[in-house]
């Protein structure tokens, strides 16, 4: 899904730059995950996708759905999806506003997988160290995964940590094969 996450990131950017100017950002997540979840219920989500459907039914049917929980801006923003067919893209927006507004506050959000469930410690710990070396303070995700066979795998943004023993199998087929 990259292709949209990279047709949102404008979008978020611009209702970040925006919030951040009007010092509303609070606002802004609050109006942003009103209208993904809105655009994630599946009877709009069909009447967004369906091709017979003007478009200034859908941003009326849209906006009053959202009802009081889009301020002007907000309501400006809808009215420029829906004339450029974006109104789908809601949820992705809201998620790259939120990755925007995480890293100005100094946080990542780090995805652990393990191959086995880890003790609360061991993630405390795991943490700790993800922080020293980002810099930052880290939100952790920790999930099973026992595919990856052994060891741990860990992402922050676009940095990904192989320790698995499926990956360093892949690692040394693919040295063997170049």
């Amino acid at each position: 899904m990259a292709e949209l996450s990279t047709i949102a990131r404008p979008y978020a950017v611009a209702a970040y730059k925006l919030g951040r100017e009007q010092r509303a950002l609070g606002k802004w997540s609050e109006m942003l995950s009103f209208a993904a979840a809105v655009a994630n219920n599946a009877q709009i989500k069909a009447y967004i996708q369906d091709p017979k459907v003007v478009s200034s039914d859908l941003q009326a049917t849209f906006l009053k759905a959202c009802g009081e929980n889009l301020n002007e801006n907000g309501q400006n923003l809808v009215r420029v999806l829906v004339e450029y067919g974006r109104l789908s893209i809601v949820p992705e927006i809201y998620s790259a506003f939120e990755a925007l507004k995480a890293q100005d506050e100094g946080t990542l959000d780090a995805q652990i997988i393990a191959a086995a469930k880890i003790s609360a410690a061991d993630t405390k710990d795991l943490v700790k160290r993800l922080e020293a070396k980002f810099g930052k303070k880290i939100e952790a995700s920790v999930s099973v995964d026992p595919e990856i066979i052994g060891g741990i795998k860990i992402i922050v943004g676009d940095t990904v940590i192989d320790a698995s023993v499926k990956g360093q199998l892949q690692n040394l087929a693919y040295s063997l094969t170049a």
